[in-house]
């Protein structure tokens, strides 16, 4: 196994921890939200990260690598934060959205961490412009649900 693929799997890797991170963090915000488009839209988002590991899992599969298995614990502190925050907040709906936005944003910059990898593989490549494309038009989703409240 070159250096290179075993670097593209490690990247490939942290972006599956944090996808796990999401996955879970989205169905605890559709756990925490009364509000019934809010709670779809939730649920729908952990779906679609779900959906973001098999293919992540699967790329990494196929350098050769085994797929890590669970998020990390900055993700788990970061479902313990937004607990708090829910518990705590008079409008743990608009906490929610807050806590969704940065998380985007945050993915976002992983994405870009790893496209800017010069030696992806086109199949890889193509993977994460598509998921990436997905996280960029909900975060304007989200700051749209945001600005509603």
């Amino acid at each position: 196994m070159s250096t290179c693929t075993e670097t593209i799997s490690n990247k490939l890797n942290g972006l599956l921890e944090k996808t796990y991170d999401a996955e879970k963090g989205f169905k605890k915000a559709a756990e925490n939200t009364e509000h019934p488009y809010l709670k779809k839209y939730f649920e729908r988002k952990a779906a679609e990260r779900y959906n973001f590991g098999h293919e992540l899992k699967t790329e990494i599969r196929s350098f050769g690598e085994q797929p890590d298995k669970s998020g990390s614990i900055t993700g788990t502190a970061h479902r313990a934060w937004m607990d708090i925050k829910t518990l705590f907040s008079s409008d743990n709906d608009e906490s929610m959205l807050e806590e969704a936005i940065r998380g985007e944003k945050a993915a976002l910059e992983e994405y870009n961490d790893v496209l800017n990898e010069t030696s992806l593989t086109h199949s890889t490549h193509t993977i994460l412009l598509k998921q990436r494309g997905a996280i960029d038009s909900d975060l304007r989703t989200i700051k749209r649900l945001e600005d509603l409240g």
